[in-house]
């Protein structure tokens, strides 16, 4: 009965690890091609290195890309416009959050 009541507590804190590590978006300093929320949801369309797909949508690494404002980038994000998906309720604040950055620092190098 012992053993049977180990297991299940192990399995309870796996599980906890597994959503947290879930939750929990990516370090800032890791880039946006890595993020998986980026290679999920974002690569089938601004494509793997984010320079955009012709019929896709654009590159996230140009002058344009880099002239959006945080806040304007972050309600794109959100929202969606155009043929771009929202995001919301799919995505938290902090994924969203860490995509600006990761987006603002892909035209900062």
């Amino acid at each position: 009965m012992k053993l049977f009541r180990l297991g299940i507590s192990l399995c309870s804190l796996f599980l906890t690890c597994v959503a947290f590590a879930a939750e929990t978006p990516p370090p800032s300093g890791s880039s946006l091609t890595t993020n998986p929320v980026f290679e999920t949801n974002c690569a089938k369309c601004h494509g793997k290195n984010a320079e955009g797909r012709h019929f896709g949508g654009p590159s996230l690494v140009s002058e344009k890309a880099a002239a959006i404002p945080v806040d304007h980038l972050r309600s794109i994000i959100t929202n969606g416009k155009g043929h771009m998906p929202r995001y919301t309720g799919k995505l938290t604040d902090a994924e969203i959050d860490t995509l600006v950055q990761q987006i603002k620092a892909l035209n900062t190098k």
